[in-house]
């Protein structure tokens, strides 16, 4: 018998209220457990408007603390009542001042795993991170839920090939990838990127995307959201360039084993051969 991960992505626009974007996703997720989802990722930032389109000290209210917050207490709740492993992006408090991009990952029994926060901060226009987001720590981290071992890495962390690498070597099957991402920037690079790094890993990828233009700035975000398989191929239709989308998929684990038996990436890399890539 295959063995079959049911797997959901949601995208969506800001609906102008956190609370709204909260009871949103709560909906979302009961849509997906209605078509058998059994994990689920949000969006880069999910519960608020992409804020880094500006630099202003009030988007700081945004800032949660993970795991004792109010929104990982209720999807963990939600994880629990709907037996669904659940991948949460928030912004994350340690104390005042120091923040961190951060998704926090929930078990289908609602147990908080643990959490990852984006490694790479970009600092552009329309992206002005390094305003609101400490550089991440904790590494690469993977998490045993219950169906099978998750890694995230967050938006602009996906140009950079070290972190996808770490998380497959550190054992990752699916990888999140959650973004807000526009149109005009990185677009051309949004349907290479990640079914690459799918390859090279070998490894499920999951790529989510806000969609529509929110008041703070002209960012288009560009939808597209999908999943990838070990071979590179878009598991089903890509997601709306324009329109929120719930997209469920079902991932065929097995053939993780099978393509790495085929390519054996794992066996032929050679550490002792890149002492470049940890220099400046």
């Amino acid at each position: 018998m295959a063995n079959i991960v049911r797997a959901a992505l949601l995208q969506t626009d800001w609906p102008g209220t956190k609370d709204a974007m909260l009871d949103k996703h709560e909906q979302a997720v009961h849509d997906a457990k209605a078509q058998g989802a059994q994990v689920m990722c949000f969006q880069e930032l999910f519960y608020g408007p992409y804020f880094c389109q500006v630099q202003e000290p009030e988007y700081y209210q945004y800032t949660e603390y993970i795991p004792d917050g109010p929104t990982t207490q209720r999807f963990q709740s939600l994880a629990k009542e709907t037996g669904m492993v659940l991948v949460l992006p928030m912004y994350e408090i340690v104390q005042p001042g120091l923040y961190y991009n951060t998704a926090a990952v929930i078990d289908a029994d609602g147990t908080y795993l643990g959490k990852y926060r984006k490694q790479h901060i970009p600092q552009t226009k329309g992206f002005w991170e390094k305003y609101y987001f400490t550089p991440g720590t904790g590494g690469y981290p993977v998490f045993d839920t219950a169906v099978g071992k998750v890694g995230v890495y967050i938006c602009y962390d996906r140009h950079f090939p070290e972190g996808w690498r770490a998380l497959g070597l550190n054992g990752a099957e699916i990888v999140f990838n959650p973004s807000a991402t526009s149109r005009g920037l990185s677009e051309y690079l949004w349907r290479l990127e990640q079914p690459a790094s799918a390859v090279a890993n070998i490894y499920y990828v999951g790529a989510i995307n806000r969609v529509g233009i929110e008041d703070l700035g002209d960012n288009d975000f560009y939808g597209q959201s999908y999943f990838v398989d070990p071979e590179g191929k878009f598991v089903g239709e890509v997601g709306d360039p324009f329109q929120p989308e719930l997209i469920v998929r079902d991932l065929d684990m097995d053939k993780i084993r099978t393509v790495r038996d085929r390519w054996a990436f794992y066996r032929d890399r050679r550490p002792d051969a890149y002492d470049e890539l940890v220099a400046r």
